[in-house]
């Protein structure tokens, strides 16, 4: 938070009639910000690199808030405002980029949030992410997870992936996303995004229609609830690729974070659509990078479905999956220890950072050093 960015720079011969606010995007964007935040009593806060600073201006007020965020807002946005506290919109600056704007009332004031609409997706390679995740563009059906804590990158990561298939097969591919964070570009495919709350009520309302609009992929960014979550199995059941995020912090506990949202009556039904239709699970988390060019890098879990696996998850034998995910790296498998291990030999992480973010820090120590028991491969489930 001690940390202070320049506000006033601009893009090169800026038009003279730019709003104020608009100068404060287009700082946003000469800095790298993903994000920006009002509050009165505070200076403009960007967020760069996940890090939040504060730009070089005096605090605002409420007034000069009012001001700001006036200049772009219509009568539709300040009704809902005094309506119901908060208004949602889409504001774009010339020459520099489209955001997200959320404008809301807080402690009897007003305060804004803009993320920072990105155009340009990172590459596989870019991310750091295994390269075996370029598999799975490649499959014709079935349902990907992808999870992690909010923050943790799914986002980026999703958007590489259908990237990928948007450069590569022609295909119609539906999105279902709050807020949208990255605008693709039609190239073989041609994609359809969908923000919920100004396209749709919600993921499940978005979700239901998706699949009466000839989509062979859908991608929803928050499975959250039971009908959303039976609903993407069935769109994979029926022969689409779903992509849909859940918070879970391994490949095993999202199989059950994905129970969690049906009665234990259910739970054979749902395993029965998992062993049949799940594809694929990346479990990831951002550390700090090493580096100054990579300020962030993802430590990834990657299951990839086999028969084994499938077995595991019909059985209820959840538990075992960890030790065949460890085993199966000849098939493009890797556990997040693996995957910090190969962060810190490819110097993108510090040893202390894989050690402090490791769900076995012992073993994580004993591996670097390489001591490496047979335990740590992973063991063949009988």
């Amino acid at each position: 938070m001690g940390q202070q960015v320049d506000a006033q720079p601009q893009p090169q011969n800026p038009p003279q009639e730019m709003k104020e606010i608009d100068k404060l995007f287009a700082a946003s964007m000469k800095t790298g910000a993903s994000d920006i935040h009002l509050k009165v009593g505070s200076p403009p806060l960007f967020r760069v690199h996940g890090t939040i600073v504060r730009a070089k201006l005096p605090p605002l007020t409420l007034n000069h808030i009012k001001q700001l965020v006036g200049e772009i807002m219509g009568p539709k946005e300040q009704q809902a405002l005094e309506d119901v506290g908060a208004a949602d919109f889409a504001h774009g600056v010339k020459g520099v980029g489209r955001f997200r704007v959320n404008v809301f009332k807080q402690r009897g004031a007003i305060s804004m949030a803009a993320r920072r609409v990105q155009t340009d997706i990172p590459t596989v390679e870019q991310l750091n992410l295994p390269e075996a995740v370029k598999i799975i563009p490649t499959y014709e059906q079935g349902l990907v997870i992808v999870a992690g804590v909010t923050g943790s990158g799914k986002s980026t990561t999703l958007a590489a992936l259908i990237e990928i298939m948007n450069q590569t097969q022609a295909m119609h591919i539906i999105t279902i996303e709050n807020p949208i964070e990255y605008l693709y570009r039609d190239s073989k495919s041609f994609i359809n995004q969908r923000e919920v709350g100004l396209d749709c009520v919600s993921f499940y309302d978005g979700l239901k229609y998706a699949v009466r609009q000839d989509p062979d992929v859908i991608l929803v960014g928050e499975m959250r609830d039971e009908d959303t979550v039976e609903t993407a199995l069935m769109a994979a059941e029926t022969g689409h690729l779903v992509f849909g995020t859940v918070h879970a912090s391994n490949a095993a506990g999202t199989i059950g974070r994905i129970l969690d949202f049906f009665p234990v009556s259910k739970h054979h039904q749902i395993r029965q659509l998992l062993f049949f239709n799940l594809k694929a699970v990346i479990v990831q988390k951002l550390l700090r990078g090493a580096r100054p060019d990579v300020p962030r890098v993802p430590a990834v879990e990657l299951m990839l479905v086999n028969p084994m696996i499938k077995k595991l998850i019909f059985d209820s034998e959840d538990n075992k999956i960890p030790d065949v995910i460890r085993s199966s790296r000849q098939e493009g498998m890797q556990d997040i220890n693996q995957s910090l291990m190969d962060l810190v030999f490819r110097g993108l992480i510090t040893e202390q950072v894989a050690l402090e973010n490791s769900p076995n820090a012992e073993q994580l120590a004993m591996n670097l050093k390489g001591i490496v028991l047979g335990s740590d491969r992973g063991a063949l489930v009988s």
